[in-house]
């Protein structure tokens, strides 16, 4: 089990479940369970849909893993930042609609 140091972990272009839980000191299976149930606040866990077999994708992310390791992470802090996150592109997603309703009246 390879451990690997925060600027490492910033520095790689993927993290892999193998580099996580290794990161973590935890097996791949507990890292994976973490995640499809929410419980672990690193990434995304995403059921792909497969009529032949049940499989996931997972997205690391480098700088909420850090802070998971260092304990500066829970869930709720991770529901707040995504809570705002969808407000925010709500708000883009408004404006942008405006914006193109003004272009396309300034056409006119």
């Amino acid at each position: 089990m390879e451990k690997y140091t925060d600027d490492e972990i910033r520095a790689m272009p993927k993290i892999t479940i193998k580099i996580a839980a290794d990161y973590l000191g935890i097996s791949t299976n507990l890292l994976t369970l973490g995640m499809r149930n929410n419980v672990l606040p690193i990434g995304f866990a995403v059921k792909n849909e497969d009529a032949y077999r049940e499989s996931w994708s997972y997205s690391i992310i480098p700088e909420r893993l850090i802070a998971y390791n260092h304990g500066k992470i829970n869930e709720i802090q991770v529901e707040g930042i995504e809570k705002n996150l969808s407000r925010i592109i709500s708000q883009f997603e408004d404006l942008k609609r405006d914006l193109v309703f003004l272009l396309s009246e300034k056409e006119e």
